[in-house]
């Protein structure tokens, strides 16, 4: 049976951050009202590739529930109108912000657009009214430059495990 590495990572202080520019070229919205719709879109459009499946084949009735709950924010970067990534947060406790989703679509890999919209990420979760923590997950099966970009940016492991893939 095949095996993943599971990093948990986290960021204690936003000082802790290391921030990189956004490239001017890539502007980033976020979506003030949730469509349950729109995060399934961006799911497929960005974890295909990282075969992301989870949440396509769990309840529906559950995900559409957290996308529309205010402990759930959704971001969509955009290239030249094209939707270039995105990132969800979710803050069900009202301290911690994981980072639930983030990535690239295909087409943006390689353009120098991963720091920048991580750094977007951040710094939107810092900024959330009552974040003491900022955390996210990857796995060996995520694009090779994902863990050290998460590192660059200040993220520490504080947990690893290894399961099926």
């Amino acid at each position: 049976m095949a095996e993943q590495i599971i990093w948990y990572l986290e960021m204690r202080d936003p000082k802790a951050h290391h921030a990189r520019a956004m490239p001017e070229t890539l502007g980033v919205v976020e979506c003030e009202i949730p469509q349950f719709e729109l995060n399934r879109f961006l799911y497929r459009l960005v974890g295909t590739q990282w075969q992301w499946s989870e949440m396509l084949e769990g309840d529906q009735n559950e995900w559409r529930a957290m996308v529309e709950s205010d402990a759930h924010r959704t971001f969509v970067a955009y290239y030249r109108g094209a939707v270039a990534g995105y990132y969800e947060l979710y803050r069900p406790d009202g301290v911690n912000v994981e980072i639930l989703y983030f990535g690239l679509v295909e087409t943006f890999i390689g353009m120098g657009f991963g720091a920048g919209l991580l750094s977007h990420a951040i710094d939107q979760a810092w900024r959330w009214p009552g974040t003491d923590r900022v955390w996210l997950h990857t796995c060996s099966l995520d694009h090779p430059a994902a863990l050290e970009n998460y590192q660059k940016r200040g993220f520490e492991i504080y947990h690893e495990e290894v399961a099926p893939c």
